[in-house]
């Protein structure tokens, strides 16, 4: 199978924040059918959603893989799984969330993967280290990444590390 480059999203409210990305990223690292090829700088950022917690250290991750988008969700929730993450409250503290952001040009609508990630093109946090990888990179059905980051930007606390 030829290789397909993905975005991830990295996110972790608990504990050493920066510290579990690092981790994360890691363990991403050591996967034999995934390659990362960039990592954007780190985003201080307020929460979404459930807005009664602590800030986020959020990035995003450039990788090319063999594996399949479940397989790739399979990797990323077992990762997850081996730092910790409990899920108790949507949109809660966490210690590390890793989403699939964009698989190729893939659209999918399966019962556990969405892809491109609905909420993506909403939020800052997402858009922002997105935009440092790739600005003019245009997501299936939503646009260009830069655009789309414009369009919230101003609304959302998002800081650069």
């Amino acid at each position: 199978m030829a290789c397909v480059r993905c975005f991830l999203g990295l996110g972790a409210n608990l504990g050493d924040k920066e510290a579990n990305l690092k981790t994360a990223i890691s363990f991403l690292e050591r996967e034999k059918n995934i390659r990362v090829r960039r990592v954007a700088p780190f985003y201080r950022t307020a929460p979404w959603g459930y807005t009664d917690q602590d800030w986020f250290i959020n990035t995003v991750v450039e990788i090319e893989t063999s594996l399949s988008p479940q397989q790739l969700l399979s990797v990323l929730l077992a990762i997850e799984e081996k730092m910790g993450r409990v899920r108790e409250v949507r949109w809660g503290p966490r210690v590390i969330d890793l989403d699939l952001l964009l698989y190729g040009n893939a659209m999918l609508y399966e019962p556990n993967l969405i892809v491109p990630h609905p909420r993506m093109a909403a939020r800052a946090f997402v858009l922002a280290p997105l935009a440092d990888l790739d600005p003019d990179l245009v997501i299936p059905g939503q646009g260009r990444v830069a655009d789309l980051y414009k369009k919230v930007r101003e609304e959302q606390d998002v800081k650069k590390l």
